[in-house]
């Protein structure tokens, strides 16, 4: 357990630094929790590399602990609109973070062998893209209302130009493209510190 505790620290940080960012907006289409929740999966595939899929699985299973914590607090505290995190939204992320952080592992696992690029570029690409699609489409989808039918989503749902300005589609759909395409973005720059950070660790326990 000691050879993790810096990874389950580090998951712990991320989900509970996301889950208060997500508060705050950046810009139209974001909040701040899209730039911080992603170094997850740098968290998981780290910890994979170094000490396999058992550690890696144990790493996701702490991180998903501390976000269920962290949605019992949120649904709580009773902001302008009600209370912060509400049950579609505690439900997708907790469900898109594990079934996500899973399948991440399980791609990384079989593509170890290869590059040493490929494995965390395409596990988090995968597991990103469910992420995404679970999370949004179980906290926002209309037809998903049965879920929560006191929790009006309705704003979600107005049809606008995707993005400002492509074809019109339901908000959320605007929502999750913006969000993958950080997750995108920030999949290809982790592997700045996914190299330095496994190389590094790799001498020290050699």
């Amino acid at each position: 357990m000691t050879r993790i505790l810096p990874g389950v620290i580090a998951m712990a940080t991320i989900v509970v630094a996301s889950n208060i960012l997500v508060q705050f907006l950046f810009g139209q289409w974001l909040t701040w929790g899209a730039f911080t929740y992603p170094f997850a999966f740098l968290v998981t595939d780290i910890t994979n590399r170094l000490y396999g899929t058992g550690a890696a699985r144990k790493v996701v299973f702490a991180g998903f602990v501390v976000g269920v914590i962290c949605s019992f607090i949120g649904t709580r505290i009773i902001g302008e609109f009600g209370p912060l995190v509400t049950l579609r939204i505690a439900i997708g992320s907790g469900l898109a973070f594990l079934t996500a952080q899973l399948l991440d592992v399980a791609i990384f696992d079989r593509l170890r062998a290869g590059k040493w690029w490929r494995a965390p570029v395409v596990s988090t690409l995968f597991g990103g893209s469910l992420d995404t699609a679970i999370f949004f489409t179980i906290a926002f989808s209309t037809s998903l209302t049965f879920l929560e039918p006191v929790n009006d989503v309705s704003w979600a749902g107005e049809v606008l130009p995707l993005l400002g300005a492509g074809p019109e589609v339901p908000l959320w759909v605007s929502l999750a493209v913006a969000d993958w395409l950080v997750k995108l973005c920030l999949a290809l720059a982790a592997l700045i510190p996914f190299r330095l950070i496994v190389g590094k660790l790799s001498q020290n326990t050699a």
